[in-house]
Formats: C-alpha cells, structure tokens, sequence
C-alpha cells in the first residue's frame, strides 16, 4: 500500500516520504518536518493509535495535520483515531476523488 499511496501523492503534486514501521515514521517526520502525514493504523511494532500520540508530542512546535489510513471503517475506530490526536480517519483503499478532498480539508485546517 505505501509504494502505490506514495505514487498518487507525488501524481497530485506532493513531495512524499516513506516509512514501514513505527520507529522509522517518527525518525522521518522529526527529520521533514511534513505538513502532513498519512499514517497506517495497522503497523509491525506500535500501531497508529498509539504512535500518533507520539508524534503530536514530538512534532509539538510544528502544525502538521495526521490523517488514520485503516481498513476498519466502523465508528469504533474512528472514536479512537479521534482519541488518539488524528484529524480525520478514511477507509483503504483511497481513490482519488477522496485524496483530493482529504487535502483539500486538511490544507484548510493548516490555513
């Protein structure tokens, strides 16, 4: 899902960086700094919920907005991405019209 995730992004004009587990993600948005981050719930060593928390903290003085990308889309999940400092939750896979108005949302809420 990352490879291709990845491709409609930079398609759509972004400048997009990668990272296949928890760790590696947080190294990465310390590094970019983005404004913006598409994070997996489903992860091999800490999933979203509990690594989006430690983004917010870490990323603290830099406004960027987190988006949960999971394949559970009943209410349950949403009220724990909600809990757990996501912006918004979408249900893989993403189509293009979604993607445009998840930027278009978020680039909003940045201002």
């Amino acid at each position: 899902m990352v490879g291709s995730f990845a491709m409609l992004l930079e398609q759509v004009g972004h400048r997009v960086e990668t990272a296949t587990s928890a760790q590696a993600a947080l190294e990465t948005a310390r590094r970019s700094l983005p404004d913006l981050i598409f994070l997996d719930v489903s992860m091999p060593d800490m999933n979203g919920w509990q690594l989006a928390p430690l983004l917010r903290q870490h990323l603290a003085q830099h406004p960027f907005a987190l988006v949960a990308v999971t394949g559970r889309a009943d209410v349950d999940a949403h009220v724990q991405s909600r809990k757990a400092g996501f912006d918004a939750h979408v249900a893989k896979p993403i189509d293009m019209p979604l993607l445009h108005s998840i930027l278009k949302q978020m680039r909003s809420k940045l201002g």
